[in-house]
Order: structure tokens, then C-alpha cells, then sequence
């Protein structure tokens, strides 16, 4: 059986590639590593993102696995446009995988960027892995898994936040492990 954990970023100062993690993420990272300490990972990947790469270093440290920086578990790009109406266009985009706004990324296409990572990290000899991510990436990852995973289930995240995907032959099961 191979064991993924899904871990959402802990809370940051921002959006931006180079956004830090804010005080209270810095303690969330430290209770993350305590929590995940038992779970017997043999591998770390996580997405270049500052604050993704700043969720998984106490753990890191506290294992003695190496962080694996990976592009395909970074941030969805809505669009490269400020828009006002993020939050309506967002909800359409799960409403149609296949909108792409100005700049920006589909959910279709986001969706098959992850799912690449997921069948490599798959085939590798570790059998429980930790990947960390972002709150859209995070849920799409988890809809490859389940397709009830969509909009409501990405504002029902928390910062940070951890599933378990257990993959056996040709099934797979997620859920919910953070208190």
C-alpha cells in the first residue's frame, strides 16, 4: 500500500512565491512536525513556494529526510490579472475544469500537472510519502483521489492541513487527519 500525505501550507504572509510564513505558521510548522513524527515518511516533496518549503522544514530537521522541491505541487494560477470578482471567477472555474482566465491556469490543466506528480511518486520505492502544497493544488490532488473534492471542500480547508491517501491496487481512500 503506498501512503500519501496531502498537506496544505500553514498560514503565510501573502500569496507571492517569496511569501514567509507568519508567526502562527511558524508554530503550526513545529505542531506539524510533531504530528506527522510517528507517520514513518520516507520521502518529503513539497512545492518550491517559500511558505510551502517553510511548513515541512521543522519536520524535515526533525527526520533527517531531505526536502525534494517539486514545480508540479506549486500554486494554481488563477490569472496574472488583479480581479476583483477572484472569488466568483474561482467558483466558475470549478464549475468548468476547462477555464483558463488571461495568464492563468485551468483546473483541467492544474489537475494533470498533479496527477503527473502523483504517478511518479507512486512507482518510487517509498511507500509513505509527504507532499505539501497550496489550498487549489490541494484539493485538486485530492479530487484525482475523490471527485466530490471541489470548491466547497478548498474553503473548508484549514492552514495548514493534512489528508491521507491510501492507495491499494487499483483503489484508493482519502480523508481528513488534522485535527
Amino acid at each position: 500500500m503506498k501512503t500519501i500525505y496531502v498537506v496544505r501550507h500553514a498560514k503565510a504572509e501573502g500569496q507571492p512565491i517569496q511569501a514567509p510564513l507568519t508567526k502562527e505558521g511558524e508554530c503550526q510548522a513545529v505542531r506539524l512536525a510533531a504530528f506527522l513524527e510517528n507517520c514513518s515518511v520516507e520521502a518529503i516533496y513539497s512545492s518550491p513556494f517559500v511558505r510551502a518549503v517553510n511548513t515541512i522544514t521543522p519536520f524535515a530537521e526533525r527526520s533527517g529526510l531531505r526536502i525534494q522541491q517539486d514545480d508540479r505541487l506549486g500554486e494554481r494560477v488563477l490569472s496574472d490579472q488583479d480581479l476583483p470578482d477572484w472569488m466568483e471567477k474561482l467558483k466558475m472555474s470549478f464549475e468548468d475544469f476547462s477555464l483558463s482566465l488571461p495568464g492563468g491556469e485551468s483546473n483541467h490543466m492544474a489537475m494533470e500537472r498533479a496527477k503527473s506528480f502523483i504517478d511518479e511518486v507512486v512507482k518510487k520505492k517509498e511507500d509513505r510519502i509527504v507532499c505539501v502544497s497550496h489550498g487549489n493544488l490541494t484539493t485538486l490532488i485530492l479530487r484525482l483521489f475523490d471527485e466530490r473534492y471541489g470548491y466547497d471542500e478548498l474553503f473548508a480547508l484549514s492552514n495548514p492541513d493534512v489528508y491521507v491517501v491510501e492507495i491499494e491496487e487499483r483503489s484508493a481512500s482519502v480523508r481528513r487527519i488534522w485535527e
